[in-house]
């Protein structure tokens, strides 16, 4: 069993991700609604597996999955975004996140993109 940090502006969307990995056995250990959230509980949580949306505010999910890989190289990070942000993606795979997932996901494409990024 994985366990899993959900970061997401969006209560509804971390209800979406948590309702496709929790049937798949993994277990929800956070969430936070903003990049800062999410650097600070990586830190004190160390997660299996972080999943990542793009656009939040204060600080946004590439800038803190970049500094999440700078403190923890081995950090598994999947993106949940919106159709139209290739540009941020294809910066975020650079940075070394391990997959993508777009919104609206059917649950098992998370599910999928989840098993490749623990394996």
């Amino acid at each position: 069993m994985a366990t899993i940090l959900i970061v997401d502006d969006a209560k509804f969307m971390r209800t979406l991700v948590k309702d496709a990995l929790v049937p798949a056995g993994h277990e929800i250990i956070a969430e936070a609604e903003n990049g800062n959230e999410a650097i600070e509980l990586y830190k004190r949580l160390k997660p299996d597996l972080v999943t990542m949306d793009i656009t939040m505010r204060e600080k946004d999910g590439i800038e803190a999955a970049e500094e999440i890989l700078h403190t923890d190289p081995n950090a598994r990070i999947i993106m949940v975004t919106a159709l139209g942000q290739e540009n941020l993606l294809t910066r975020a795979i650079k940075l070394g996140v391990r997959d993508f997932v777009v919104k609206p996901f059917p649950p098992e494409r998370l599910q999928k993109a989840a098993a490749k990024a623990l394996a």
